[in-house]
């Protein structure tokens, strides 16, 4: 048996549109949104009358995507605070290749977005930070060098 590919990261959210808002300014595509709902779906993820609208957002490269998913019913529970801190067990965070940190900061910035620390520079290979934008979600960005 081998594995394929990694398909998508599911990011539960409470504003559906900001936080789409936020992965398109990253530069994210979004393929579709819509309702999800039916007994399929409720025996999948093991939950009752489940209603929910969902956003599938693809890299442009279209080997990744992120879902995101804003639930009516049952409503969504919140595990930990949303500036939870790197140390926090769980996924913390989804990393993105980009090709300008600094103007992605900055963009990423009017939807919302923070700096966690700051951007470092890791030898002569890369420039990184974490920025935390829309309900918590962390983005980890990595700029190559030369």
């Amino acid at each position: 048996m081998t594995l394929h590919r990694m398909d998508n990261v599911l990011v539960v959210v409470d504003d559906l549109e900001a936080a789409i808002a936020f992965f398109v300014e990253l530069g994210m595509e979004l393929e579709g949104k819509g309702p999800l709902e039916g007994r399929w779906a409720e025996r999948v993820i093991g939950l009752d009358d489940v209603r929910q609208d969902i956003a599938m957002l693809r890299i442009p490269d279209g080997h990744g995507r992120v879902e995101l998913a804003k639930f009516h019913r049952p409503r969504a529970i919140r595990a930990e605070p949303t500036d939870a801190p790197a140390n926090t067990l769980g996924i913390r965070r989804i990393m993105f290749a980009v090709d300008d940190i600094e103007d992605v900061v900055a963009r990423l910035r009017a939807h919302g977005g923070e700096l966690v620390g700051e951007i470092v520079q890791y030898e002569d290979s890369y420039r990184l930070c974490y920025v935390r934008g829309p309900e918590g979600i962390v983005v980890a960005l990595a700029e190559q060098l030369g």
